[in-house]
């Protein structure tokens, strides 16, 4: 694993994603329990530990194996900082993808060309 690689896209996943995430998590769960530090948490924990599992994973379990792992790892994040079930840390992943979407092509019709990180 090369760690230079490692953070740089946690910073990278940390401030585009977090909030997106935040925004998501606080229109199901509530302000109460969606702190904008816990999407940081939810960034930075889940981009460390998929890049470490993915790549350990990646060498004995196909593809969609590693996938499905892999989300199971991101919505468990979810569901503990957000303190929701499975079921809700599943829509609020599912409603911050639509808003990321949204916002990255809002900004591309500004001008702001960041639609390649999608």
């Amino acid at each position: 694993m090369n760690i230079t690689a490692i953070l740089v896209s946690t910073i990278v996943n940390t401030i585009i994603v977090s909030p997106v995430l935040w925004l998501s998590g606080r229109m199901l769960v509530g302000k109460e329990k969606a702190k904008f530090t816990d999407s940081i948490w939810i960034l930075l924990l889940g981009t460390v530990i998929g890049t470490m599992v993915g790549s350990a994973i990646g060498r004995f379990v196909g593809g969609i194996a590693a996938a499905i792992i892999m989300l199971m790892i991101w919505l468990a994040l979810i569901k503990h900082f957000f303190d929701c079930g499975w079921l809700k840390a599943l829509a609020i992943a599912i409603i911050a993808v639509i808003l990321f979407i949204v916002i990255i092509i809002i900004l591309a019709l500004v001008g702001i060309a960041i639609i390649s990180l999608i």
